[in-house]
């Protein structure tokens, strides 16, 4: 018999317990006879079951660690209580510490979470099928809901199965239903089949779940490099390297040749954050479907990820890759898949702004923040070289909080214990900073009194200390006084106090005060009193017994605003008088609040809490018993900080200097004010800077150092003895300016009778405030006010002064003006008279006019000509000793020059023309020659002077009209007199004739002149009415005597016009052949009408062949195109059609 198999740690539940039940009541494996008992699977023993932990927290039911064999299923559960939780929770597997299971979610691994409302508990399953030995290892359950996390861990064992003999002869059965099992024979056919499944079951494991790694991960491992193994069995889960490592030394890699991919994806891929990256597949029919995944969810085309075919090849573009994108990517081709895997490459993270050392108080809250380049970046946090994490955050009161690129770590009320040197680390650096704690020391504000009693009387002691929040224990003689009917411990804000009521003999002794956390105690002494008095009725007015520290003439207390003021004030008398308190005239009695009154045995007090402005005054109290009353009254003065000054305004500027002045504040706060805090900054900036820190006793200050052309705002704090006021209002916005530097070189430039015209250069330096123009002032000699010339600055740099007394002597005077306002003066260093000087006429001619001005017929004819003279000279234009023409000629003149303008030129407008300038008995002339040219006529008398050989001589006589304009050289062309088509011979000929060489033999050859002058060729030629015949040498030519043949035909299409289709943007050619005599006229048309001189159209005809070019066609040129071609004898037409298509 075997052994029985070990129990596992603990079973799972459901339906991994049913299975086994129902393979061994299956009907095949049934034996006849009773089979050996096996042993049922007991609870596990103390040694090997886990330690039970209580739930605690959030989790009702932790998951539990379990051991299940190879190839079964198992399933974890737990339960989260939602009550404990701020929100809903986001719940994650992992195995180990950080490999999530979402990933591997629909292969294997299956995972549940329902809810249940009513108790407000989440349900969580984990459901792994088919577990195999690398399934084994740690587990970690996480959850998270908003800034709460935590975690359980549990532990999966798998075992390999053991192969037993149990089975084996359970196979052996007797043939025969209803015998004993002595009865027939034995059936060895299911030992057979078992043989069978068994090998199968053996062969596949063998394949499939060696050493418990699935045979995807085997191909993967198999095409990895050697130096990726440990990753990738980190990635998986795989705990046993060194059996992996000799599987992969063994195994044979077999090329499994794949039908749907000719490519597969590479094993991995890596790419750096914010990169793209390009996956290539290559797959042997272009026409089969293919699908992308990712972490087993089908990839849709976007901006994010894009499908690209090429030929066979299938791209898949993943843009601006990010952590999330770090992924499994699979792709299928029917039934056929590739797998890859992404690794997104982080870059390295930097500190930009590092930790600071910071120096604190027991209680503060401390925020220690560091801001890296990257946002989103993983930081890790370490207190005296120990990594802090979030679980750990709840147990040491901190917490991590991210705000983009910063990173901080906040202490809600820092302890000594969280002292100590931090670090922070990125992957691509670290700083360190130190935190010091300190214990904040105490004071004692007051000290615990020792106290006298009787008995039955109430004993208090009280002390205040600094910090409210201090708490403490009260002893007597060294033991802790406990709370009772009669002891009353209280602790209202500062203060703390024992209560005793009927005070008993045995209350007697030495009480002491020590505060929580502090090294300090503070002692009293209880006497206890205890006298026999025989009872004597007695009567004694009341009496106040007042002791005020602040006593002048009167009685008087100062107090700082927001600070306690506790008046306790002893009374004496018998009976007991009536304290009654007034605040001015009123009567006041409230006894609690704010303001209140406090009555005890001999004593009255009136108690202020947080004193205010409006509390001071005078106070009164009376006190009264039968045998008389007491009166006593107490000033109270309530001082404070001063209000803000008032009304602070800058009232001038300068380059780099402003002005600041203001009013003293309303109220002083009871303390003369002994001095100003003042602040500037620049607009829109949040740092104020100190401009002085010794306190200012003036209201005027001059603030320096400031940039020109900058806004500035500026604000004053008032100080007296007890401290610094709130700000004033800021300034209005004001900028540093300074007015230009004066303007330079100020010259007279012209002087009449009642004006004189200035000019000058600008500033040399301008400043920010650049510079609105100029005032121009003036002042007579012997007179000190000067006079403005000009109301509004003038931006140019130069102005005329009108309406001056004439003989006068006149100083001037320019300044620049600006936002910041006038320039210093430039002034002229010596007055100006006020009176105009002649000056001798003079034209100023041109120099191209100097020369014979030359312009062709049509043009306008526009000539400027200055000319200097003072007063203005008298303009006289002539044209042959007489005035020109006014209907051809327009003349305009002003005080410096004259204009002779002609819109349309002519012949008649050549010839010579004088300009006289005049004042009085001066004057100066100036002859101008104008010729106005058009092109030349034709040259006459062409003639054929002689012909030998291939030779003529062509000889002619200049044109007759030259144009009015020299002739600059003659254009010849010849002609065959049976197709006159001209071709060019000479260009530019200077001479009257030329000799026209290789002339075809036999041919007739008729030449034409053109001349040519400045304007061109003439409009016609001459031509030469005798052709030159060019005859063989040797030969008498000898015209034959037979009628000369009738060459003559209508125009005929040879070639006709084809139907065509182009491509738009394509240039189009439509080509025909006509033939007729005498040389047919050719028209083209489009749809019936006719082409004339568009440029889109080129029209050639060489030999009688014909073509009409269509440069760049666009749809608009498609129709119908005719060619007619006509003569003396009739015409010819050719159609076609012309299609133009647009690419698709």
């Amino acid at each position: 018999m075997p052994e029985a198999k070990p129990a596992a740690k603990t079973a799972p539940k459901g339906k991994d317990e049913a299975k086994p039940a129902a393979e061994e009541t299956s009907p095949k494996e049934t034996p006849t006879e009773e089979a050996p008992p096996q042993s049922p699977k007991e609870a596990p023993s103390e040694e090997q079951s886990p330690t039970a932990e209580e739930p605690t927290g959030v989790f009702l039911k932790k998951p539990d660690s379990v051991s299940v064999e190879n190839g079964k299923d198992v399933l974890i559960v737990a339960k989260v209580n939602g009550k404990e939780l701020p929100g809903k929770p986001t719940i994650k597997w992992f195995k180990g510490k950080w490999l999530e299971l979402d990933i591997k979610s629909g292969a294997r691994f299956t995972f549940k979470t329902t809810h249940d409302s009513a108790n407000n508990v989440y349900n969580v399953e984990l459901h792994i099928s088919k577990v195999v030995l690398a399934d084994r290892g740690d587990y970690r359950l996480e959850v998270k809901a908003k800034d709460f996390c935590d975690s359980c861990g549990f532990n999966i064992d798998v075992e390999a199965t053991q192969d037993s003999a149990g089975p084996v002869l359970e196979e052996f059965k007797r043939s025969g239903e209803g015998k004993s099992e002595d009865a027939g024979e034995l059936d060895f056919s299911g030992l057979l089949k078992k043989r069978e499944v068994v090998e199968q079951e053996k062969k596949k494991k063998k394949d499939d779940d060696d050493l418990g790694i699935p045979p995807e991960i085997w191909e993967l491992l198999k095409g990895a490099k050697k130096s990726e193994y440990e990753k990738i069995a980190f990635q998986y889960g795989i705990t046993d390297l060194r059996g992996m490592l000799k599987r992969l030394k063994k195994a044979k890699v077999e090329v499994k040749k794949s039908e749907a991919f000719t490519k597969k994806l590479d094993p991995a891929y890596q790419v750096d954050r914010g990169n793209k990256i390009k996956l290539v597949v290559e797959i042997s029919d272009p026409d089969l479907p293919l699908k992308w995944y990712k972490n087993g969810q089908e990839i849709k085309p976007g901006s994010k990820y894009v499908f690209e075919n090429v030929g066979k090849k299938r791209i898949l573009t993943i843009n601006k890759c990010t952590l999330a994108d770090d992924a499994a990517y699979e792709v299928a081709v029917g039934d056929e898949k590739c797998f890859t895997e992404l690794f997104v490459k982080e870059p390295p993270v930097l500190i930009v702004t590092p930790l600071e050392d910071q120096q604190v108080f027991v209680g503060d809250r401390v925020e220690m923040a560091v801001e890296v380049s990257e946002e989103g970046a993983q930081v890790m946090w370490m207190k005296d070289g120990v990594e802090m994490t979030k679980e750990d955050s709840y147990k040491a009161r901190y917490r991590f909080k991210k705000d983009g690129k910063r990173h901080i770590l906040i202490f809600s009320e820092v302890t000594l214990e969280d002292a100590g040197r931090f670090k922070v680390m990125t992957n691509g650096g670290q700083c360190e900073a130190d935190l010091i704690v300190e214990v904040k020391q105490l004071e004692v504000l007051q000290d615990i009194a020792d106290l006298t009693v009787k008995a039955s009387d109430q004993a208090v002691f009280k002390c205040e200390v600094s910090d409210e929040k201090v708490t403490g224990k009260w002893f007597k003689n060294g033991v802790e006084v406990r709370p009772s009917k009669r002891i009353t411990i209280s602790h209202t804000g500062r203060i703390h106090k024992l209560v005793i009521n009927d005070v008993r003999p045995e209350d007697e002794g030495d009480y002491t005060f020590v505060p929580d956390g502090y090294a300090l105690s503070l002692s009293a002494k209880l006497n206890f009193l205890e006298i026999k008095v025989e009872y004597v009725p007695k009567q004694e007015p009341p009496k106040i017994h007042l002791d005020c520290s602040g006593k002048t003439s009167e009685n008087s207390i100062v107090v700082v605003a927001g600070n306690k003021l506790r008046l306790d004030v002893a009374i004496t008398g018998e009976p007991p008088p009536v304290a009654t308190w007034l605040k001015g005239d009123e009567v006041f009695s409230a006894k609690e609040g704010r303001m209140r009154i406090e009555q005890r045995v001999e004593c009255s007090s009136f108690v202020i809490e947080s004193a205010e402005r409006a509390d001071e005054g005078r106070y009164t109290i009376k006190v009264a018993n039968p045998a008389g009353e007491d009166v006593a009254s107490i000033f109270v003065r309530v001082v404070d900080v001063p209000d803000p000054p008032e009304a602070v305004r800058v009232t001038s500027v300068g380059e780099d200097w402003a002005i600041l002045v203001w009013e003293p504040p309303k109220y002083d706060g009871g303390q003369p004010v002994t001095g100003y805090l003042l602040e500037r900054k620049k607009k829109g900036s949040q740092r104020w800077m100190k401009l002085n820190f010794e306190v200012f006793t003036e209201t005027t200050y001059e603030s320096t150092r400031m940039i020109e052309g900058v806004l500035y705002e500026m604000r004053v704090f008032a100080v007296n003895a007890i401290g610094v006021s709130q700000p004033s209002l800021n300034t209005k916005p004001f900028m540093p300016i300074a007015p230009t530097s004066e303007p330079r070189h100020l010259t007279v430039e012209d002087v009449t009778d009642t004006t004189t015209t200035l000019k000058w250069r600008p500033p040399d330096r301008i400043g920010a405030g650049g510079i609105d123009g100029y005032l121009v002032e003036y002042c007579l000699e012997d007179s000190e006010e000067w006079i403005p010339a000009n109301t509004e600055p003038v931006e140019r740099c130069g102005f005329t002064v009108k309406d001056l007394p004439t003989g006068a002597r006149i100083i001037f005077r320019v300044v620049g003006v600006n936002i910041a306002g006038r320039s210093q003066p430039a002034t002229l260093a010596q007055p100006v008279t006020i009176r105009e000087i002649v000056e001798q006429p003079k034209i100023r001619l041109p120099r191209h006019l100097r020369q014979t001005f030359i312009r062709k017929v049509g043009e306008p004819i526009n000539l400027v000509i200055p000319f200097q003279g003072k007063p203005r000279p008298q303009v006289v234009w002539t044209k042959g000793g007489a005035p020109v023409d006014a209907s051809r000629v327009n003349v305009r003149t002003s005080d410096t020059d004259t204009v002779f303008f002609v819109r349309q030129a002519a012949r008649s407008d050549s010839g010579e023309y004088e300009l006289t300038v005049q004042i009085e008995n001066m004057k100066d002339t100036a002859t101008l020659r104008i010729r106005v040219v058009e092109k030349a006529g034709p040259p006459v008398n062409v003639t054929v002077k002689e012909v030998w050989g291939t030779n003529a001589l062509v000889e002619w006589q200049p044109p007759k009209d030259d144009g009015n304009s020299e002739v600059t050289g003659y254009f010849i062309q010849k002609a065959d007199k049976k197709t006159m088509e001209w071709f060019n011979v000479y260009e530019h000929n200077r001479q009257t004739h030329c000799t026209v060489s290789d002339l075809i033999v036999g041919n007739e050859y008729f030449f034409r002149v053109f001349s040519e002058n400045i304007c061109g060729l003439s409009e016609s030629p001459g031509v030469s009415k005798d052709p030159a015949r060019i005859l063989k040498t040797g030969i008498n030519w000898k015209p034959p005597e037979y009628k000369e043949h009738d060459f003559r035909m209508a125009p005929k299409f040879l070639t006709p016009l084809l139907d065509r289709v182009v491509v738009a943007g394509y240039t189009a050619a439509l080509n025909c052949a006509v033939r007729g005599h005498p040389k047919p006229k050719v028209v083209w048309m489009k749809n019936k009408m006719e082409i004339r001189e568009d440029p889109k159209y080129l029209m050639t005809n060489y030999q009688g062949i014909l073509t009409l070019n269509i440069r760049r066609p666009s749809p608009f040129d498609g129709g119908t195109y005719t060619c007619r071609a006509f003569n003396e004898l009739g015409e010819a037409l050719a159609e076609c059609k012309l299609e133009v298509r647009v690419p698709q």
